[in-house]
C-alpha cells in the first residue's frame, strides 16, 4: 500500500510539473514570436524631441494615426505633420527652400519624377539613404519594383501610397438590368449598347477635362503594347521616325470607343471638379461606369456620407481594370507619394526611428486601407473596392518606373487622344500630327 501510494505521489508531481512547464511555454512563446514580428525600439523610449513631415496632403488622417502608434514607443517624441502649399510637380523649389532653410522638414513628400525636377539632384543630396543597412528599414516588405535604387544601390525614397487607373462599377445597378460586369473589351462595348437601351444615355462617364476623360482606357493599353519592347520604346522616347506609328494602337482605341456616343462630353464637362464632384455624381446611381484613378477612389468611402443619394440608397461598388483588350485590361501600378528623410536633420536619429517603424507591412497596410488607397506592400493585401485587380494575371501588371517612357510621348499621346474624343481630330490627322501637337 506505501509503496502504491509513492508512486501515486511521485506520478502526481510528475503530473503537475508537466503542467507547469507546459503552462509556461504556452506564456512565453506567443510573447517571443511577437518580438520577432513586432517593433522592437533602438532608442531610449524615454527620449525627448519632435518630428516634422511635410507634404501636400491638406490633411493626413492616415499619417496622425500612425504619429499615435508610434507614441506607444516613444511618448515623449512630438510628431506633427506640416502642409507646403504648392508642393507639387511644378513646384519643386518650395521644397528645396523649405530643405535649405532654419526650419527645414525631417521628413519629406516624394515623387518618382523629383530627380527630373531642376532642383532634382540638390534634393537628392539632402536625402538619407535608407537602403543603408545601420538603419534597419524592412526595405523587403515592399515590392521590388517599387524601390527606385541608383547606381550605387541607395534609396533615396520609399513609397507609401500606389495608385492605378480604372472604372469606378456600379455593381447592383449592373444587376438589376441583369448585364454582366465586362471582362473584355469586347463585353465592354456590348454592355454600354445594352445599358443604352435601357435608358442610360452615358453608360460611362468620367473627368471633367476631356484630355484626362479617357486616359484610363488607352493609357494602360498604351503601356501595355510596348512593354518589353526596346525598339518601341527608343522609338517614342526619341520622338522620331516611327513614334507615331508606336501610338496608332492606343489612338485606333481612343477612336474607336469615342466615336461610339457611350459618353456624353457635356455631362462630364458639368462637373465642377475631379474629386469630390466625380465621387458623389457616381454616388446619385444611375452611372454605371466613371473612368478614374486610384487616387479619386481613395476619397469614396469618406463620401457615402456627404452624399444624400447614396444615404438614402446604398449599392454596392467597386474599382475594375478597364478591359480595353480581348485578354482584358491592365494593373498599371504607380508610387502616388513616398517618404524622404532629410539628412541634415537636427533630428536625424528620430526620424530614421520613426521610418524604422513605419515602413514594415503591418503599418504601411494600415495606412493604406486608412486611405483605401492601394498598399507598396509585397502582400498585395489590397482594400475590398480594389479586388478585381486581384484577378489581373501577373504577365498584364505594369511597373511605371520599370517601362521607361519619358514625358514627351506621353503628352503628344494625351493631346492626340483629347482631339480624337473631342472630334476635333480623325485618326490619320491624329496620328499624322503625333509629335508636333501644341
Amino acid at each position: 500500500m506505501r509503496e502504491h501510494g509513492k508512486m501515486m505521489a511521485a506520478c502526481a508531481l510528475l503530473l503537475a510539473l508537466a503542467l507547469c512547464l507546459t503552462a509556461c511555454g504556452s506564456q512565453e512563446t506567443p510573447k517571443a514570436q511577437e518580438t520577432e514580428k513586432g517593433f522592437v525600439p533602438r532608442l531610449d523610449p524615454q527620449i525627448s524631441g519632435s518630428v516634422t513631415v511635410a507634404g501636400h496632403y491638406s490633411n493626413f488622417e492616415a499619417l496622425e494615426a500612425e504619429f499615435n502608434r508610434f507614441a506607444q514607443y516613444y511618448p515623449n517624441v512630438q510628431l506633427t505633420y506640416t502642409y507646403m502649399d504648392g508642393y507639387s510637380k511644378s513646384g519643386s523649389g518650395i521644397l528645396s527652400t523649405a530643405l535649405a532653410s532654419g526650419e527645414a522638414p525631417d521628413i519629406f513628400f516624394t515623387y518618382p519624377y523629383m530627380d527630373s525636377w531642376p532642383d532634382g539632384a540638390e534634393i537628392l543630396a539632402a536625402s538619407e539613404d535608407l537602403a543603408d543597412p545601420a538603419l534597419g528599414l524592412d526595405l523587403g516588405c515592399i515590392r521590388p519594383e517599387l524601390l527606385k535604387k541608383d547606381a550605387e544601390g541607395r534609396v533615396f525614397s520609399v513609397p507609401f501610397y500606389t495608385t492605378t487607373y480604372g472604372m469606378l462599377v456600379n455593381e447592383d445597378l449592373f444587376a438589376k438590368e441583369n448585364i454582366a460586369v465586362p471582362q473584355t473589351y469586347e463585353e465592354l462595348v456590348a454592355a454600354c449598347e445594352a445599358l443604352q437601351k435601357a435608358g442610360y444615355a452615358s453608360p460611362v462617364m468620367g473627368y471633367s477635362r476631356s484630355e484626362a476623360l479617357l486616359y484610363p482606357l488607352y493609357y494602360p493599353y498604351f503601356c501595355g503594347q510596348i512593354k518589353g519592347d526596346a525598339e518601341a520604346l527608343a522609338a517614342l522616347n526619341g520622338m522620331g521616325d516611327g513614334a507615331a506609328e508606336r501610338a496608332r494602337g492606343a489612338l485606333a482605341l481612343t477612336a474607336d470607343f469615342a466615336g461610339r456616343g457611350f459618353i456624353r462630353l457635356p455631362d462630364c464637362d458639368a462637373l465642377e471638379n475631379n474629386y469630390e464632384a466625380v465621387i458623389l455624381r457616381f454616388f446619385e446611381g444611375d452611372v454605371p461606369m466613371m473612368l478614374a484613378t486610384g487616387n479619386t477612389v481613395s476619397g469614396t468611402e469618406k463620401r457615402e456620407v456627404k452624399s444624400e443619394a447614396f444615404t438614402a440608397h446604398p449599392f454596392r461598388y467597386s474599382f475594375h481594370p478597364v478591359p480595353s483588350t480581348a485578354e482584358g485590361g491592365y494593373f498599371i501600378n504607380t508610387i502616388s507619394a513616398g517618404f524622404g528623410v532629410n539628412r541634415n536633420s537636427a533630428n536625424l536619429a528620430l526620424a530614421n526611428e520613426f521610418m524604422r517603424f513605419l515602413v514594415r507591412a503591418e503599418e504601411l497596410n494600415l495606412m493604406a486601407k486608412a486611405k483605401r488607397m492601394v498598399t507598396p506592400c509585397a502582400d498585395m493585401s489590397l482594400d475590398s473596392v480594389y479586388a478585381p485587380f486581384q484577378k489581373v494575371s501577373a504577365q498584364r501588371f505594369i511597373n511605371l518606373s520599370d517601362l521607361g517612357l519619358t514625358d514627351a510621348p506621353i503628352t503628344q499621346l494625351d493631346r492626340a487622344a483629347w482631339r480624337l474624343t473631342t472630334g476635333q481630330m480623325t485618326l490619320e490627322e491624329a496620328v499624322a500630327a503625333f509629335g508636333t501637337l501644341e
